[in-house]
């Protein structure tokens, strides 16, 4: 899974810019910032740290289900996990 992090604990900044982080193109450990906020591509991630944070208490977990996208926040950072089979759109 591809994961993308996003340094904000802003929800609502981090859903209006949600579609656009998605949208850019990123190589891996590649950052950039969206709107103010600083993104990085962080590579491939391994299916058990998913579901080791996802195991936390102090993490929330989200779905896009259409899409089969998990977001995880956890302090000042939103981790968008990527399938490797979702194309993502440039």
């Amino acid at each position: 899974m591809r994961c993308i992090s996003v340094y904000t604990n802003n929800f609502e900044l981090f859903s209006d810019i949600y579609e656009q982080i998605i949208a850019t193109p990123l190589q891996e450990n590649e950052e950039t910032e969206v709107e103010g906020i600083t993104v990085s591509d962080s590579g491939e991630a391994p299916e058990h740290y998913l579901e080791k944070m996802k195991a936390r208490p102090d993490v929330v977990v989200m779905k896009v289900k259409d899409r089969d996208i998990t977001i995880l926040q956890h302090g000042k950072v939103f981790e968008i996990f990527i399938p490797a089979k979702e194309k993502v759109v440039h």
